[in-house]
């Protein structure tokens, strides 16, 4: 009976985060796939914002979703109700990838004439470092070939000192994996300005000096190992240890997503500080990475972290208007909050939120989604419980081993 009970739970969890993926996905893609996004998606931008072209929207928009949802679509097919709302999603995301660099299309990106380009661009490599065998491979040659020369050139961007960095690693890391031309200096350069941030306990400054926000979960952590990763994938590595790179930075993610799980309250609520906070659920993209990659750290299990992150979706998004009358997300972190918009922010930006969602790439039979849900530690610590004691945890690294 406790089985029959859990797996019913576990499949009413399942069933809630894809249709609140697919209810976020489906304006964006089913226009797309039409070259009607520009046409018919209701924009909003910052009271504040800072008058670049508008264009840049719909490259946020279509970028940060597609990486965030590149895992769910890229599991196989099925007849159940969610495959058949994947399978419509893959369908439109392989027409909208093609929108994207087809010049003739009203819907082709905005991948010249400015610098923000770069950010997204990055999001669109990572979404197909994300579902490789089911987003990139299946593209024509020639869209193939547009979006590598669409990648090369954004190398006419030169990078900020800041969270940047990773934006061209990742970008130029999934051109090698894709065997196309790509230039690995950037790589390494990411990589030891990357190391060079590193402040302990999971937490990466955001430059030279440390910025208490969630960049760390919003870039830092994702974009350092999916580079290292693609690099690994790629048969690289004459000029640097890409492996010893790769786990040494799993090792602080495991330890920054076991704060994350922390900071989430027995009502589901977490902190809030820094900028960007209108990206919502992104701020927990390492604790969805680790469990979407089978690495929770020690003291998370695997139905804690859904409960953990299911918690924050019903707190977030049940009853609350963060959808506009068109169905795009709205500026805000829950409802509709357009004063807590930064200067580059337009709803576009927010669907970062999607970075969340990565474990519906997890089949149905994975542990995330058939163990029991779990108490969260922090509603174990508050309700009287034995929980496990958090420590300072001390990164392996000797400074002549940096690079």
């Amino acid at each position: 009976m406790r089985y029959l009970e859990a797996n019913n739970e576990s499949s009413k969890d399942r069933a809630y985060w894809s249709e609140l993926a697919y209810k976020m996905a489906a304006p964006v893609l089913s226009n797309m796939s039409e070259g009607t996004l520009r046409a018919n998606m209701l924009v909003e931008v910052s009271a504040s914002y800072d008058g670049r072209d508008n264009r840049v929207v719909y490259m946020e928009a279509f970028g940060r979703l597609m990486a965030g949802i590149a895992p769910w679509l890229a599991l196989p097919d099925d007849n159940t109700k969610e495959g058949a709302k994947r399978r419509q999603l893959r369908q439109w995301a392989l027409k909208s990838y093609k929108n994207a660099v087809d010049p003739n299309s009203p819907d082709y990106l905005l991948w010249r004439g400015h610098g923000q380009a770069l950010v997204d661009a990055a999001y669109i490599a990572e979404s197909f470092l994300r579902g490789y065998d089911a987003l990139w491979v299946p593209l024509d040659e020639e869209t193939k070939n547009c979006y590598i020369a669409e990648f090369q050139q954004l190398r006419r961007i030169d990078p900020p000192y800041t969270n940047w960095l990773l934006f061209s690693s990742t970008i130029e890391a999934f051109l090698a994996k894709a065997g196309a031309e790509h230039d690995e200096f950037r790589i390494n350069s990411a990589i030891r300005k990357v190391e060079e941030w590193y402040v302990g306990d999971g937490w990466y400054a955001d430059g030279p000096s440390f910025s208490f926000d969630y960049y760390s979960s919003f870039v830092f952590h994702p974009m350092y190992l999916e580079t290292c990763q693609a690099m690994k994938d790629a048969g690289a590595g004459t000029r640097i240890d890409y492996e010893k790179y790769y786990d040494r930075e799993l090792r602080r993610a495991q330890k920054y997503a076991l704060i994350l799980e922390r900071f989430i309250s027995p009502e589901g609520t977490f902190p809030v500080f820094g900028r960007s906070i209108p990206y919502r659920m992104a701020c927990m993209q390492p604790l969805a990475l680790m469990a979407q990659y089978g690495r929770l750290p020690e003291g998370i299990t695997n139905g804690q972290a859904r409960a953990a992150l299911t918690a924050v979706m019903h707190r977030m998004f049940d009853g609350s208007d963060n959808f506009n009358k068109k169905g795009y997300l709205t500026i805000g972190f829950v409802g509709s909050q357009p004063n807590i918009a930064d200067w580059y922010t337009n709803n576009g930006s927010l669907y970062m939120t999607s970075l969340s969602f990565m474990p519906l790439g997890l089949p149905a039979a994975h542990p995330f989604w058939a163990d029991a849900a779990m108490d969260l530690t922090s509603v174990k610590a508050w309700s009287g419980q034995s929980f496990p004691k958090d420590h300072h945890w001390k990164d392996e690294i000797q400074t002549k081993d940096k690079y």
